[in-house]
């Protein structure tokens, strides 16, 4: 639809990166939001295994990735608007259901559903995105969403820590329930329907399956959402055991939400000015040369945990500048990504989602389990990520790094 003289009608083009961006926070709070709690929950329910809390976490996005498929079956049928008003709407319920929760293993299915129903909204969101922009125009506005979009990152766990200060953990899912109700209000008012009719594509299992394998047969598509599925694995193996890390490690659980706001303003500092230069540069340019700064400041982290001299500072230095290296990549690898895809936008969006994020969750949660006291199996884990991830680049680009396509071969 580039090339439409009003692809999102109602909204201008900043309303509109910050509606996605509005959907997008609602994931990112429901796993920054928990991070301070998972000690008060733990307390809450008796849980005897010290990194059993950390399902909390990873349950959530385990169910936000592997829903992602079915919703890639209807995404492409029904239109984006009715699917996403509905979706945000289960995860209002679910969320008061697990402010309700009487064990943990019933707080564990209500967060469960709550990944489930925010799955459905974050591939309406990749599909909204793709249905209004292509190329570089497209890489801009993931990075400009993405930007905006970390501010929860920032202020979630100091909310979250907030909260904890004049209520129980449960309020936290309270204050979850009630965002995502506001926003599908917000939504119901402004957000027009963004897919063609010419689009549309019915609900059947072969149609989606030719969709999927188009998806998945494509070397650039695929190649990219395995590199970004690395690198977040290892990033929600930090974020599964960064209450354990700053709290028997360091012995400053305090100081997480202050050091995890830093972290997430280098993604935004580095979000933003991916924007500024993607145009000028380059997606491939851009975002390969985040990749080795990732992959240098990972082994720089792992130097200094085998040799055992990382201190909190120099930890909290590095995590900022992977993060940034992060920031720096992820909107350019969406956007590389899902390129060539377009007139499958919402199925696509359902596989590359499912592969990301549920091999992320995996990946993960094999990282958290390993804590032992020490950042070894942390920074392990970073640099093996980042190496792969590098590796499955220069394999999809056939060892053409760092080198810009034109506009009708940026993918």
């Amino acid at each position: 639809m580039q090339g439409a003289p009003s692809p999102h009608p109602g909204l201008s083009f900043g309303a509109f990166v910050a509606t996605i961006a509005i959907i997008q926070t609602i994931v990112a709070l429901a796993i920054d939001m928990m991070v301070p709690a998972l000690g008060a929950i733990a307390a809450s329910f008796h849980l005897g295994e010290g990194n059993q809390r950390q399902w909390v976490i990873a349950i959530f996005v385990i169910a936000f990735g592997a829903s992602q498929l079915g919703y890639g079956l209807v995404a492409d049928r029904f239109g984006r608007r009715k699917l996403l008003l509905g979706c945000l709407g289960l995860y209002t319920l679910c969320a008061f259901a697990a402010a309700l929760a009487g064990s943990f293993n019933a707080l564990l299915a209500a967060r469960a559903a709550m990944g489930l129903a925010a799955a459905g909204s974050q591939v309406m969101v990749t599909a909204l995105i793709r249905d209004c922009y292509a190329g570089r125009q497209m890489a801009k506005v993931n990075s400009l969403s993405f930007m905006v979009f970390l501010g929860a990152p920032i202020i979630a766990p100091s909310l979250g820590q907030a909260l904890l200060l004049v209520a129980p953990w449960r309020a936290i899912f309270v204050a979850l329930g009630l965002y995502a109700g506001l926003t599908a209000l917000w939504v119901a008012w402004r957000l027009p329907e963004t897919q063609a009719l010419a689009d549309r594509r019915p609900v059947a299992w072969r149609p989606f399956r030719s969709a999927a394998i188009a998806t998945l047969r494509n070397r650039t598509a695929l190649g990219y959402t395995l590199a970004a599925m690395l690198l977040l694995g290892a990033w929600l193996g930090f974020l599964y055991s960064a209450q354990q890390v700053f709290a028997e490690i360091f012995h400053r659980p305090a100081l997480f939400p202050p050091i995890f706001a830093i972290c997430s303003v280098s993604m935004a500092l580095a979000a933003l000015l991916n924007a500024r230069l993607v145009e000028r540069f380059g997606m491939r340019r851009l975002s390969h040369g985040a990749m080795l700064g990732f992959i240098l400041t990972a082994a720089a982290q792992a130097g200094a945990a085998f040799a055992g001299t990382d201190t909190l500072w120099h930890f909290a230095i590095i995590q900022t500048a992977m993060m940034f290296s992060f920031g720096l990549l992820a909107g350019n690898f969406s956007a590389i990504s899902m390129e060539p895809l377009g007139h499958i936008a919402g199925t696509a969006a359902a596989v590359q989602g499912f592969i990301n994020m549920l091999g992320s969750a995996l990946i993960g949660i094999v990282i958290g389990l390993q804590f032992d006291g020490t950042l070894r199996p942390l920074a392990l884990g970073f640099c093996l990520c980042s190496l792969a991830g590098f590796a499955v680049v220069a394999i999809a680009e056939r060892g053409r790094l760092f080198t810009p396509h034109s506009v009708q071969q940026e993918f």
